[in-house]
């Protein structure tokens, strides 16, 4: 039984179905636990795993979507049989507690189903046929027939803040497998052990399902030489990435400079603004103060779709706002981040907003190491206004308060803002007219507006939208998250006056 067995990283690239150890390793730097060894990828390891992948793809980018959805379906079924040990690791390499280390798992094996159903329905496809007109003048039409096909294989960048669920068989690599791309990873040194035991698990299903070996591999460790080598690699088509925003541009400008530039799809992060409109201030001030301290502090305010900054029209309601949200966050202890380094960010983007002229410290706190505390800050529209650099992300349970003077001031901050995950409305029914005012500008900032809610937690379905305009991602067209996702990793083929027999199944 897998359950009752321990794992112990190996610490090898997974190449074409090969577990290769490198010339040098790194060690990693485990939250508790014992550290471990793990080869240092180099540019000639990403030059075997794309060609494997190219090679890969005259078969896997062929294949039925029965055999693809079966070879998503063993994956997940793989990753369960492994649950305990990826838990056991996962903790340890990250600092997350065991309850959303499942639950994450839980949401990479989901999305991964998901994949297989939406491929087996065939509805991505977007079938088109206008039927040859012989007859018409003054030039007949030939017959034409439509269907998106998959790219070829893929890079993705594992993220440091979901081990799992944006990682080695994330969104990114599900969406992509399901398409018919093969893929190759970079692994993300903060969870070296956890990537390669999922690795492990994509490796055995690989074996069960009879898949070409190089639809899958996994480079570790490696400096910047090693993720250029990736996107700059003449047969990578695509790539995915979510990080922070200075790594994913300089990776989405490589994407650019190749002599066939290629589409980057990165989520790059955003400060998630919420709009607390007057009536529903007024009437439940404190509970969204309790609800917004619990959402900016889950998992160290470690998500993508942290909220970060709330705008409040000033006077008493919005003061009776702030003391509740410093109530709710003053018992809030320390929590462990990811690494030092995301730690180290967050300190220094604390020192960057509370050293901003025009910006009050509500709450302060201490932490050092590799812990977060919350931190709680207000200031003025027009303040806000003559701070560019309050809008940049402080990525960890770090909110800013924003007083405004009256809703056109509110509509104004709306319109200031860069491109970002979501933007919410928190309003009663006295204040339909005010959000009506807001929307067009909400709904051209972000992917996700909503209501009443906070932003952390995506679901992953068919409708959702985890993206939006840049910095928030690199292409608002698409998403990282849900069924839509797979359109990343596909393009429309016109077939004219072809014969049946040389039609792709999925036409005939």
């Amino acid at each position: 039984m897998r359950d009752e067995m321990k794992f112990t990283p190996h610490g090898k690239h997974l190449i074409a179905g090969n577990w290769i150890a490198g010339e040098t390793t790194f060690t990693s730097e485990p939250a508790h636990g014992p550290a471990h060894a793990f080869s240092v990828g180099t540019p000639a390891l990403v030059d075997q795993a794309c060609k494997a992948a190219e090679e890969a793809f005259w078969s896997y980018g062929y294949s039925s979507r029965a055999a693809r959805a079966e070879f998503l379906d063993a994956i997940a079924d793989e990753i369960e049989a492994r649950g305990p040990e990826i838990t056991e690791i996962g903790t340890q390499e990250t600092g997350l507690p065991e309850a959303r280390l499942e639950g994450e798992r839980g949401r990479t094996t989901g999305q991964l189903r998901l994949f297989a159903q939406h491929i087996a329905q065939g509805d991505y496809l977007d079938r088109r046929h206008d039927a040859a007109v012989p007859d018409r003048a003054p030039l007949p039409r030939p017959d034409l027939k439509m269907v998106q096909r998959p790219l070829g294989p893929v890079a993705v960048f594992g993220a440091s803040n979901f081990p799992l669920a944006f990682s080695t068989a994330g969104g990114d690599t599900a969406s992509a497998l399901a398409a018919g791309c093969p893929v190759v990873v970079k692994g993300h040194s903060a969870h070296p052990g956890t990537s390669e035991i999922v690795a492990e698990a994509i490796h055995a299903a690989i074996a069960r399902c009879g898949v070409h070996p190089g639809v899958f591999s996994l480079i570790q460790g490696g400096k910047r030489d090693v993720g250029t080598a990736l996107v700059q690699h003449p047969l990578i088509n695509a790539v995915g990435f979510t990080g922070s925003l200075a790594g994913g541009r300089a990776l989405f400008d490589l994407c650019a400079q190749r002599e066939a530039p290629i589409p980057f799809f990165g989520e790059l992060g955003s400060v998630n603004p919420m709009f607390l409109l007057p009536a529903a201030l007024a009437a439940r001030g404190a509970q969204l103060a309790e609800g917004w301290a619990g959402s900016l502090t889950m998992g160290a305010g470690q998500f993508c779709t942290n909220p970060g900054i709330a705008v409040v029209i000033d006077g008493p309601d919005a003061d009776a706002f702030i003391d509740a949200a410093t109530r709710a966050l003053e018992p809030i202890g320390a929590q462990t981040m990811l690494t030092d380094g995301i730690a180290a960010a967050y300190r220094a983007g604390r020192d960057r907003v509370a050293g901003t002229k025009g910006v009050q410290e509500v709450l302060t706190s201490m932490c050092d190491m590799r812990n977060a505390t919350p931190y709680l800050f207000a200031t003025t529209g027009a303040e806000w206004f003559a701070n560019e650099a309050l809008g940049e992300e402080v990525f960890g349970p770090l909110g800013l308060i924003i007083r405004v003077a009256d809703m056109e001031e509110m509509r104004t901050i709306a319109r200031s803002l860069q491109g970002q995950l979501t933007c919410t409305l928190h309003l009663d029914d006295a204040d339909t007219e005010a959000g009506q005012s807001l929307m067009p500008i909400l709904e051209r900032k972000a992917g996700r507006v909503l209501a009443n809610g906070y932003p952390t937690g995506v679901e992953v379905c068919d409708a959702m939208v985890h993206g939006g305009p840049y910095p928030a991602s690199t292409n608002f067209g698409h998403t990282s998250v849900g069924t839509l996702a797979i359109r990343r990793f596909l393009r429309p083929v016109c077939y004219q006056n072809m014969p049946d027999a040389l039609l792709p199944d999925d036409l005939r």
